[in-house]
């Protein structure tokens, strides 16, 4: 089985486990927003992403939401929809108001 794409997103509640999940996710995908990365993963890797951040979360308190964007890396780029500042440089623009 090969890449796919993902959108991650979090809410985390404490700044102590808000930068930990920042740093982690650094390694994993390009960050589009504060707290979202565009990541294209295997599925090895998905899942080493998931673990590390089941450790780090508290799961009464943070959420962390994981969007299968598919298998097509373009496609998922460009099902992405910016307004105001555009995704960052690299990507194509769908619609920059």
């Amino acid at each position: 089985m090969g890449n796919r794409n993902f959108l991650v997103a979090y809410d985390i509640a404490d700044p102590r486990r808000l930068r930990r999940v920042f740093r982690l996710m650094k390694g994993y995908g390009e960050r589009w927003q504060k707290s979202v990365f565009y990541c294209n993963l295997g599925p090895a890797k998905r899942q080493r992403m998931e673990i590390r951040l089941r450790e780090i979360i508290h799961h009464g308190h943070d959420q962390v939401l994981i969007v299968d964007m598919g298998a097509n890396a373009r496609a998922a780029r460009e099902s992405c929809q910016s307004l105001g500042r555009p995704l960052p440089s690299g990507l194509p623009r769908i619609l920059v108001i």
